[in-house]
């Protein structure tokens, strides 16, 4: 099979495509040969120098989630799951290649009507935006700022935001990026790449009860100001590279919910992908899937992510694919 391999921690040139011998399904596993690959932020981070939740030692096939049909169980897995299309976390390795063994209790079926690139769009992305949505409790009326609102998390956000009563304030980097979260239905949008981005919000319609904060630092600690009395902010990411610098003081004094990431059981992650697959089926929720790069150029996915000229989700599309829904983007 064709893999990418992470030998050294750099840039993103340091992913190289190579043969390699095909795994096997050991005992509970699934062999998966893969469809899509889902790429995250935190995994570019973790090439660049070993940052993030995954530890693993050099070499390694990095990637965290894949989407495909099973082709073989390992002992006491159940037969019945070969030539079924589903989508599974890897544990933190093994998702660039064609073919993945995976836990097989792990595995989620892709539900009729959803295909398997928004599937894989869905796994990570899908379980954290249901996550924060749940934790979040949103109240009809409320006002709530997604911030990196076009992004893979983000975007769907929006989408769950809006249909849960609340109004929505999308902010996001660039026209583009602006345009792309009032397409999702964003009431407002506003470029938070702008010094005066917060007045914006406020000009719109005052501050905020809620707020999504993917990208910490200067942008989450503004984003804080926003928030009213008893407000909440659920921190899910830090593209900025670390946390918004708002201290516990700082929210009691505002009766304000602070909360910064999560750590969901194996039990938990599933039921919260299975929520999204299950919205994305019934049509109330669409994954935007912004960019798809052939397992080749696992690289120029990950120097496309780091220079933020990303939009929604961005996926990595191996050789044995089936046709997908959207033309391949690779610009």
């Amino acid at each position: 099979m064709r893999a990418v391999w992470l030998k050294e921690f750099g840039g993103p040139e340091v992913l190289v495509a190579s043969d390699t011998p095909d795994p096997v399904a050991g005992p509970g596993q699934a062999l998966v040969e893969v469809a899509f690959a889902n790429i995250t932020f935190v995994e570019t981070q973790f090439r660049a120098g070993g940052f993030g939740p995954f530890k693993a030692d050099l070499p390694m096939i990095p990637g965290n989630g894949v989407g495909g049909v099973v082709v073989s169980v390992g002992d006491g897995a159940d037969d019945r799951l070969v030539g079924r299309s589903v989508v599974s976390g890897t544990g933190g390795s093994g998702g660039y290649a064609e073919l993945a063994a995976v836990d097989a209790a792990g595995l989620i079926e892709v539900p009729d009507g959803v295909g398997l690139d928004s599937a894989v769009a869905l796994l990570a992305d899908g379980r954290t935006a249901m996550w924060l949505l749940q934790t979040a409790a949103l109240r009809p009326g409320e006002r709530v700022l997604v911030e990196a609102a076009a992004g893979g998390v983000g975007s769907l956000l929006v989408q769950l935001a809006r249909a849960a009563g609340a109004t929505v304030v999308a902010a996001a980097g660039g026209a583009h990026k602006t345009g792309v979260a009032r397409d999702l239905g964003a009431d407002v949008a506003v470029d938070y790449l702008l010094p005066d981005w917060t007045d914006r919000v406020r000009e719109a319609g005052g501050g905020v009860d809620v707020v999504f904060d993917g990208v910490g630092g200067e942008i989450g600690r503004s984003a804080f100001d926003l928030l009213g009395r008893g407000g909440r902010m659920l921190s899910f990411g830090m593209a900025s590279g670390h946390w918004a610098g708002v201290s516990e003081e700082e929210a009691a004094d505002r009766d304000a919910t602070l909360l910064r990431g999560a750590q969901l059981t194996p039990e938990a992650s599933r039921a919260f992908t299975a929520d999204a697959l299950a919205e994305a089926a019934a049509g109330r929720l669409r994954p935007s899937i912004g960019q798809r790069f052939p397992l080749e150029r696992a690289a120029d996915a990950h120097a496309a992510i780091q220079s933020r000229a990303t939009v929604g989700k961005t996926l990595l599309v191996t050789g044995r694919s089936p046709a997908a829904g959207n033309p391949l983007d690779v610009s």
